[in-house]
């Protein structure tokens, strides 16, 4: 005989339902605000008390979790998409202070100009738009309207503001990827926004100078194809990474300076951490390479870098700056040998006694996808050398062959720090 479940407590389901219904507000609101917007929608079945909780939600994310992943129907899940944001915006009583659109699929572009037209009329603070597939999409006009933005995020889109834009007067945090503008509209972007404290840029294209003018930039987070980059006004910037992908595009003579390390860093006077990424490292060489800033980076405590040790430019650009970060605490050297051999008359260049540099602060060191060339090991005993206060140096091959052979030579440098660690991966 088959074995029967008893039948549930209506008394218990009842004291259940009851006990959500006499959860405080506060509570409620806090609970709703961690569920994906549909699970949240579902809650106006609990109780009349939750009935329309969920429409006073300020924060709206709509993404995959929105639609069931199970559909092999991309019409249906576009579908549903639409009708579910069309649904929450229709009955959503209070005001909008965030709002995220991020999809996978294709979405119609006047379904999204209907909904960035709708928020229009909210106080809305943070706006996050991701299209992952089609062209690029240009946002509604009245995107830029938004005047109490304080985070904007696009993702796939083609910025042309209208006329009338005067700039985004209470933004603070600026994230743009896979983006298409004009020169101008670049510039006047940043310009307009006051207060603007963090900037990532990631792919753009249709402008090919970086000119930034921000009295208040904190963060820069920048990689993509470009000619040129010049900091104005930017003497609060203290978080930088900076990504160059090709290195044909780099102006072989700078126009207003004799070096492009000077021009860089005449704006940065208290940059604390720097990540010179992919090809920067040779726009900075180019020109002519000064032994050391006019003005000592003081305040910059990490130091992350990108460099071909075949290549003496780019091992002169290093040198300066770490003769120029008399406080610096952590090193991170990551190479690339595919650019081929370096000249014979170079491969001493870190042991030279010219090139002498004290590092007094230097804590941790990585030297990452190495092959045991002679500038490399150089480069590596110049490090021991210079550090008294160097705690550990960690060093990763290349996966090539003769790993023993270079953990050999490093053991066999002197260190003038005697808590020096060197920790070997051959990979």
């Amino acid at each position: 005989m088959k074995h029967r479940e008893p039948p549930k407590d209506p008394v218990k389901n009842v004291d259940e339902l009851d006990r959500l219904s006499s959860l405080p507000t506060h509570i409620i609101d806090h609970i709703l605000s961690h569920l994906p917007i549909k699970d949240a929608v579902r809650t106006s079945v609990l109780s009349s008390r939750w009935r329309y909780k969920w429409a006073g939600l300020p924060s709206l994310v709509f993404d995959n979790q929105c639609v069931s992943l199970t559909t092999q129907d991309q019409a249906m899940i576009k579908g549903k998409l639409v009708n579910i944001i069309d649904h929450v915006l229709l009955l959503h009583a209070g005001p909008v202070h965030k709002f995220k659109l991020s999809h996978r699929d294709l979405i119609g572009v006047t379904d999204i100009d209907r909904w960035i037209l709708h928020l229009s009329r909210s106080p809305i603070r943070e706006f996050i738009l991701e299209i992952w597939k089609g062209h690029r999409y240009k946002p509604h006009s009245s995107l830029f309207s938004l005047e109490s933005l304080t985070h904007l995020e696009l993702f796939n889109c083609l910025l042309k503001p209208p006329s009338t834009f005067g700039g985004f007067k209470n933004l603070k945090s600026l994230d743009l990827q896979h983006v298409s503008m004009a020169q101008n509209v670049f510039e006047n972007m940043i310009t307009s926004c006051p207060l603007l404290e963090r900037l990532t840029l990631m792919n753009f294209d249709s402008f090919a100078h970086l000119n930034v003018n921000a009295p208040n930039l904190l963060f820069f987070d920048v990689g993509g194809v470009f000619r040129d980059v010049t900091f104005t006004n930017t003497h609060n910037l203290a978080l930088v990474s900076i990504g160059l992908y090709v290195s044909d595009k780099i102006d072989k003579e700078p126009p207003l300076f004799s070096s492009n390390l000077l021009k860089f860093f005449v704006h940065l006077p208290h940059i604390r951490r720097l990540e010179i990424q992919s090809y920067f490292l040779k726009y900075l060489a180019s020109g002519e390479v000064p032994g050391r800033l006019p003005n000592s980076c003081l305040d910059l405590r990490y130091l992350s870098i990108r460099i071909n040790f075949n290549d003496m430019e780019e091992n002169a650009a290093a040198l300066c700056i770490l003769r120029s970060a008399p406080n610096l605490q952590e090193l991170e050297m990551l190479a690339r040998p595919e650019e081929g051999s370096p000249r014979e008359t170079f491969t001493s260049f870190w042991e030279d006694e010219r090139q002498h540099c004290v590092l007094k602060q230097l804590q941790l060191v990585k030297v990452s996808n190495i092959s045991g060339t002679k500038t490399e090991l150089n480069f590596m005993r110049f490090i021991l050398l210079a550090s008294s206060q160097l705690e550990r140096m960690t060093v990763t091959t290349a996966n090539r062959p003769g790993g023993s052979d270079i953990m050999k030579e490093l053991l066999r440098f002197r260190r003038a720090s005697p808590y020096a660690e060197i920790i070997y991966i051959d990979s």
